[in-house]
């Protein structure tokens, strides 16, 4: 069984910067992606970045354009997390932040079947 733990989130103000962690465990094959996820109040709940873990050489992909250039993906192997780096907040990016796992990496919330309990991020202007 797949389980997913993310810490790092809390408050800032806007300009600041944060490091989201997600340690994943469990069979390789259930979690070969994972994804960083966030949903505002009364919004839908959208895919930030991607990331292949079993793979060294592939990059992190940033799916969101409002954060591309802001936000970056990577992870530690030996730790088994994956992080979420985010610079230059917005208040725009405030959220529940939800660290994702599934089998491949796709393009909506349907292709993950393992999720963490999230970390609340709030960035005051």
């Amino acid at each position: 069984q797949v389980q997913l733990v993310e810490s790092g989130g809390g408050s800032v103000q806007a300009g600041g910067s944060l490091r989201l962690s997600c340690t994943h465990s469990g069979p390789t094959s259930d979690k070969r992606c994972v994804a960083w996820f966030r949903q505002a109040p009364g919004k839908e709940r959208e895919e930030v970045a991607t990331k292949y873990t079993d793979t060294f050489t592939s990059a992190g992909i940033v799916v969101l354009d409002s954060v591309r250039g802001r936000f970056g993906i990577s992870q530690d192997n030996a730790k088994n997390t994956v992080y979420l780096q985010m610079n230059n907040l917005k208040p725009e990016d405030t959220a529940m932040y939800y660290c994702a796992a599934g089998s491949y990496c796709g393009n909506s919330d349907r292709a993950f079947d393992y999720w963490g309990q999230g970390t609340q991020v709030t960035v005051s202007s």
